[in-house]
């Protein structure tokens, strides 16, 4: 029960990478994720860092692109 909600907020409040990642190279989200998880395995936390890195990348990408727009809109 605790496990399910925990899964349904993860999914509902992540930072949307394997989306971004999956509708660039034209892919199914489930692969994006299934190779982030076994390249963190092999790779002993490199893709983990990785990840990380996007989301503060795409988050401040987004931010820019709503201040551009606020900032036409005077």
């Amino acid at each position: 029960m605790m496990f399910q909600k925990v899964i349904t907020f993860l999914e509902k409040q992540s930072f949307g990478v394997c989306t971004y990642f999956a509708e660039k190279l034209d892919m199914s989200i489930s692969k994006i994720r299934l190779f982030f998880i076994y390249a963190s395995f092999l790779a002993v936390g490199f893709p983990i860092v990785f990840y990380v890195l996007a989301a503060i990348f795409l988050d401040i990408r987004h931010y820019v692109k709503k201040i551009r727009l606020r900032i036409w809109d005077l």
